[in-house]
């Protein structure tokens, strides 16, 4: 399967269009191209007729398969831009199963490698850090860097697992609370900072300079204390616990940037390096 960071994955010979919701740690596919690759249809319109019919049916019969398809944009065959339908590996599962195809079966263990893998990591978390420390070298970021991103990436789940055992629900309140604490701390929502750096599917904090990252896991580390010190429960008060949380590392970041005169947060990224890498291999 393609790197976390890559917008394009193949089965056999199809390509198959993939986003990766950072604030939820879902990957979504496109439903279109599953079925293409079901139905062994490479003409994009046939498909599309295919699954615009199965999809009718589908909501005749009141299924709640098609409820569960997103609407995301994704890069069309006119190379812009374009909302399609999208499903996360457990939806894309259901739905396979109202199609008969004699790759159902392939593509369901395919499918369901993203969440094998990730049981993997559950029982062994050290094969993702393990993972992790070379999928970060192959693309030439620095010890450094690549110790900062796991410090804030361990920082992250220890807050998300006190989320959710506080009544805070796993998908959208997860991604509210966490673009309160980014805004807090660096004065732009996650989408206002992913746009300052020329970024669209890929994972703001993958190309975040160490800077950021580290007023990042400061902000998300202090939002724990805070939250954990009043035993926050539910989305008013986890709400309130992420502003004062993101407000502790904006006070920071701010004396950091009048001292040095330098800002903390910045439009630059790793694109360039990420794709030079690629061409290598």
């Amino acid at each position: 399967m393609a790197n976390s960071d890559e917008s394009l994955t193949l089965f056999e010979s199809f390509k198959i269009r993939r986003h990766y919701d950072a604030a939820r740690e879902t990957w979504y596919f496109s439903v279109i191209d599953v079925v293409a690759a079901l139905i062994d249809q490479p003409d994009f319109k046939k498909a599309k007729s295919y699954w615009t019919t199965l999809k009718n049916r589908l909501k005749i019969e009141g299924s709640e398969v098609v409820t569960k398809c997103d609407h995301l944009k994704m890069v069309a065959q006119d190379g812009k831009l374009r909302k399609t339908d999208a499903a996360d590996v457990e939806t894309l599962l259901r739905l396979i199963q109202s199609v008969p195809s004699p790759k159902a079966e392939p593509i369901k263990l395919w499918l369901a490698k993203t969440g094998y893998e990730r049981l993997q990591e559950i029982a062994d978390p050290e094969k993702a850090l393990n993972r992790a420390r070379d999928y970060w070298r192959q693309r030439g970021r620095s010890e450094k860097w690549i110790q900062q991103r796991m410090l804030n990436q361990e920082t992250r789940n220890k807050l998300t697992d006190y989320w959710g055992g506080h009544e805070i629900k796993q998908g959208e309140e997860f991604a509210i609370l966490t673009n309160i604490i980014h805004k807090e701390w660096s004065d732009l929502s996650i989408k206002e900072h992913k746009d300052l750096k020329s970024l669209k599917d890929q994972n703001l904090r993958d190309h975040m300079g160490e800077a950021e990252l580290i007023f990042s896991t400061l902000a998300e580390f202090s939002t724990r204390q805070i939250a954990e010190s009043v035993n926050a429960t539910g989305m008013d008060e986890n709400k309130t616990a992420c502003k004062q949380g993101g407000s502790v590392a904006k006070n920071a970041r701010v004396e950091l940037e009048e001292k040095t005169g330098k800002q903390v947060v910045t439009g630059k990224n790793f694109l360039k390096n990420d794709t030079e890498k690629k061409q290598l291999k």
